[in-house]
């Protein structure tokens, strides 16, 4: 489904100035995509750029055995595939609706359009990319040396901060995906944060009920990310 967009909410495309974001505004439209919706796969050329307003696209990096695992997520403070702005660009990871999207939409040429004739707009895209590059190498050391209890808190904590909800509808084998284990120990460890009170767990379903448990109880890896989007994207 896409709609015009009436509102924004997206921070990139907030914190264009009036005068650059009325070249990309004309082409925006407002989709809305569920969970589960593959846009790109590695390889696939970058033909529509992505401004989530509301919830969460993750970017999996993908083995040749079929193992997968989550390297970055982006929401409402970014974009997915906006280095298409400066040239034709091809996917690196497999990037997927994570929970369900209301994002703009705008294709990759049209951008382009606008990033030629924007300096803010290319700030913005050089700023939004160093971010995610930080996002993408803190998720490695993070996923290698913290326990899984530590990582789901830092996973649901990021996404309850990009959607309007309390409630993140997730499946056993997404969640397994993401943080690169056996869909038992996702079990294990939801039953585990269940207990603590953090947490009410339902197949398919994680209601967060203490945010504070879950921030006692994730790694730094949390507030890095956050410090790192808010050092360069204001965020």
């Amino acid at each position: 489904m896409q709609r015009p967009v009436t509102a924004l909410q997206n921070s990139l495309l907030e914190a264009l100035p009036k005068e650059d974001y009325a070249l990309v505004a004309p082409h925006l439209v407002q989709v809305d995509l569920e969970r589960g919706r593959l846009l790109y796969d590695p390889g696939d050329p970058i033909d529509h750029v992505y401004f989530p307003h509301d919830g969460v696209i993750s970017l999996m990096t993908l083995m040749d055995s079929g193992a997968a695992i989550e390297s970055a997520t982006i929401g409402p403070e970014g974009a997915l595939g906006l280095m298409a702005a400066v040239a034709p660009r091809q996917s690196l990871s497999r990037a997927i609706v994570q929970t369900p999207l209301t994002a703009a939409r705008i294709g990759a040429e049209r951008l382009h359009e606008a990033w030629e004739k924007s300096a803010h707009l290319r700030d913005l895209a050089d700023r939004h990319t160093e971010a995610l590059f930080g996002h993408a190498i803190q998720s490695v050391a993070c996923n290698a040396l913290h326990s899984v209890e530590a990582r789901f808190c830092r996973w649901l904590l990021t996404c309850h901060d990009r959607i309007s909800s309390d409630t993140v509808a997730l499946t056993q084998e997404f969640l397994a995906d993401m943080l690169g284990v056996q869909r038992t120990t996702v079990t294990a460890v939801a039953r585990s944060l269940q207990a603590k009170g953090a947490i009410r767990y339902r197949r398919g379903v994680v209601d967060i009920l203490d945010r504070q448990v879950l921030q006692a109880l994730t790694c730094e890896c949390y507030t890095v990310i956050r410090g790192t989007y808010a050092r360069l994207l204001g965020g």
